[in-house]
């Protein structure tokens, strides 16, 4: 059985972070009911060109990730009619998720206030970039402003003196989709219980200072940020470059423990009992962790990849590596495990991650690709209790759009 079967979502949402929320619920039995306009959801023209990927009516992975799972309906929400389906949707919904700016939900009449005071029992979840409060409430946020540059990951995690980690795009987005998700599943429990939806929202910024809670929280107690790799506190948590110019990531916290194994394993037994190296408190007080870092480093480069891996495996010492989206494709744990899952496509087999959450009594939903703009317009409509004649009248107005093939928002 699908956990979320039963519960109807309806999903007006654009580019990767409140999308992938859809995805998820859908993932997992809502029915989702995505809304967009004649122009469709920019990222089923842009996210392939940014991305470096191709985009087709067949074939549009960039989309599809974040909008799997989902009947594409689209609606002219500034029509009169195509404002009506829209209500007639939320009417009977459970779940209304975007990530418009609050202004232009309040000229529409979809802001939280109008909303909840017509149907007090939806749940309405806001995907947000700075948050609710406050005179940036209605910027225009983005995972690599909000979540990346206000959030405080590009200057927390950047090896000082080096530019900031270039992530891939949505890093921050996939992350914020899962908080929302939670929240939404929170407030449905909360609704059953007293009858009245809640308002929920996510902001970007507010994931990633989450997502950075050790750092926010240590930086206060005189812990800065950002840090080079040849000072942290533990030189044995950190990365390393092996003999074959690739990066193998050690996890040691208990690092007095550990330190005369290491050096046993590197080939450097007469640092095992050191006075100085061998003691953590020492190495900080003392502020030798660049000489530390110096001595892993050369140890280290002596082996390849594969060499480091197995003699610090055998001896239970977590070691891993710093893997490409290449290798999670081979990567054995995460394939049998289901972390990752073709999409099939009609010229082949495509990886794409599934949801972060598994669940041993009820199922997920199989991956599959997402279907055209306005491909369910008709069959949504007739749900509601549209005829085949009004539904007609309402194209020809312009104020619902039926299939539309990705060639036509492309403008070729």
């Amino acid at each position: 059985m699908l956990p979320l079967k039963g519960v109807k979502v309806v999903d007006l949402t654009t580019f990767l972070a409140t999308p992938t929320t859809g995805r998820v619920l859908g993932e997992w039995g809502a029915d989702v009911i995505k809304v967009e306009s004649a122009k469709g959801d920019p990222g089923r023209v842009n996210q392939a060109v940014v991305f470096g990927m191709t985009a087709s009516d067949d074939e549009n992975l960039g989309f599809d990730m974040a909008n799997m799972h989902k009947r594409f309906v689209s609606l002219n929400l500034k029509n009169e009619k195509g404002l009506e389906v829209m209500h007639k949707l939320l009417a009977d919904a459970d779940i209304f998720i975007t990530n418009n700016r609050t202004k232009s939900l309040a000229k529409m009449g979809l802001d939280w206030e109008s909303l909840h005071a017509k149907y007090p029992r939806l749940i309405m979840g806001h995907g947000l970039g700075y948050g609710k409060k406050g005179p940036e409430k209605d910027a225009a946020g983005f995972d690599v402003t909000c979540y990346m540059g206000r959030g405080g990951v590009f200057g927390t995690t950047v090896n000082r003196g080096d530019a900031p980690m270039i992530p891939t795009n949505g890093y921050g987005d996939f992350q914020a989709s899962m908080f929302l998700a939670a929240g939404l599943l929170a407030a449905y429990i909360g609704r059953e219980q007293t009858g009245e939806g809640d308002y929920v929202t996510c902001a970007l910024q507010h994931a990633g200072i989450y997502a950075l809670s050790t750092g926010m929280v240590s930086a206060q107690y005189g812990n800065p940020y950002p840090k080079s790799r040849t000072e942290v506190n533990n030189p044995l948590n950190n990365v390393f470059h092996s003999k074959d110019d690739k990066w193998v990531v050690l996890c040691l916290p208990e690092y007095d423990r550990d330190w005369p194994r290491v050096m046993k394993l590197i080939g450097r037994e007469e640092l095992a009992e050191h006075p100085d190296y061998s003691v953590c408190q020492t190495v900080n007080d003392k502020g030798l962790a660049p000489e530390v870092t110096k001595i892993l480093d050369d140890g280290f480069a002596q082996f390849t990849r594969e060499e480091l891996l197995k003699m610090f495996k055998e001896n239970d010492m977590p070691c891993e590596p710093a893997q490409t989206p290449l290798d999670v494709y081979e990567d054995q744990n995460a394939l049998v495990n289901e972390y990752i899952a073709p999409v099939p496509y009609p010229k082949g087999d495509r990886w794409c991650p599934t949801a972060p959450v598994q669940f041993e009594l009820n199922d997920s939903l199989a991956l599959e690709p997402t279907g055209m703009l306005g491909s369910a317009t008709a069959d949504v409509m007739k749900e509601l209790g549209y005829s085949d004649d009004e539904i007609k009248a309402a194209i020809e107005e312009g104020a619902v759009t039926e299939a539309t093939p990705l060639k036509v928002l492309q403008g070729k």
